[in-house]
């Protein structure tokens, strides 16, 4: 009998008779003499669980890092603060509605990160900017706790922190949106 964690156990509704304790009800699919139908990962997910439990343990923030690289490579080459609105590539929402969607303005924050413009980032994603932050740390506390064994300081991210980043974005979103004063200066 194969569990769903892939492991060959032996047995099946006998043994699960003869494991249950003494003067205890067997459960029902016992007495029809086969267990109940267990789904199984299929092939993908089978060569999935096999390669990742077989990749080395640095390999997965070497990736990111890899990834995060390639993201800010693209950003500083391709200086989205000079491209134009129907430019590629575009966001769809602002390009058929004229609406700034969720993440609008997050490359050009992203871009004035990294020439120090602090100012002209928030003003362009404030939320964006106030995340980066946290998004290094938990990256560098991973990573330093995969490569080198450091154990920083966990945050810790209850469901309410999230559910409240997750609402500001939201407000932020519609706010930004809003054509008249205050809000028309979030307009992106």
């Amino acid at each position: 009998m194969v569990d769903p964690t892939g492991v060959d156990r032996p047995g099946g509704a006998a043994s699960v008779a003869a494991d249950a304790e003494v003067g205890a009800p067997a459960p029902a699919w016992a007495a029809a003499g086969h267990p109940p139908s267990v789904h199984q990962p299929d092939r993908l997910t089978r060569f999935v669980y096999r390669w990742s439990a077989r990749a080395p343990r640095w390999l997965a923030p070497v990736t990111a890092l890899g990834c995060i690289a390639g993201a800010v490579g693209y950003t500083v080459i391709s200086d989205p603060t000079d491209s134009a609105a129907d430019a590629i590539p575009s966001c769809l929402l602002k390009l058929t509605t004229g609406l700034d969607c969720p993440g609008c303005g997050g490359t050009r924050a992203a871009w004035y990160l990294l020439h120090g413009d602090l100012p002209a980032a928030a003003r362009h994603h404030l939320l964006f900017v106030f995340a980066v932050p946290f998004l290094i740390y938990l990256y560098v506390a991973w990573a330093g706790r995969t490569w080198f064994g450091w154990r920083l300081p966990q945050l810790r991210m209850t469901p309410a922190a999230v559910g409240l980043f997750l609402g500001a974005w939201l407000a932020f979103s519609v706010l930004r949106n809003l054509p008249w004063a205050p809000f028309s200066w979030l307009y992106v």
